[in-house]
């Protein structure tokens, strides 16, 4: 898309990387958005390929994930569009203080939109697998009433 086109377009045609309304799991997201989502795919950390790796344990109908998806002007670890839940693997760097306080206005502003935040270590993901997969699962059913 380029930009005159983006220019022109109402905004509500802006939620996939066409530009074709998708069900607004993008949230208005740009198309620069889904270029740097495809590199951040192409270079994930250890602890996202392991836990994208053992997400399919987490067997309740029609729920799916997606790694690295834009969601308005940020990137989602990973995003589960039918319970409106977001996963962000954080390391050592976002105990940064400045960090910090960008991730929580970050998941500020998405709860605004109905959507959860929720934040493992890598040490958590990577060593306690089972008991993230268990607190993911959770979060699915609180927020999809029959999962």
């Amino acid at each position: 898309m380029n930009i005159d086109k983006l220019l022109n377009t109402d905004e509500s045609d802006l939620n996939s990387p066409s530009g074709v309304r998708d069900s607004n799991m993008f949230y208005g997201a740009l198309p620069i958005h889904f270029e740097l989502a495809k590199k951040l795919r192409d270079s994930q950390t250890e602890a996202e390929i392991f836990l994208w790796s053992n997400l399919a344990k987490i067997n309740i109908q029609g729920i799916r994930f997606k790694r690295q998806h834009p969601v308005l002007y940020f990137i989602a670890d990973f995003y589960c569009h039918k319970a409106k839940l977001i996963i962000e693997v954080d390391g050592g760097y976002h105990d940064i203080p400045e960090q910090y306080i960008y991730d929580r206005n970050r998941d500020f502003e998405l709860d605004a939109f109905g959507l959860k935040v929720i934040h493992f270590t890598n040490e958590q993901v990577l060593y306690q697998i089972e008991k993230t997969l268990e607190a993911i699962e959770q979060e699915i059913k609180k927020r999809t009433p029959n999962p």
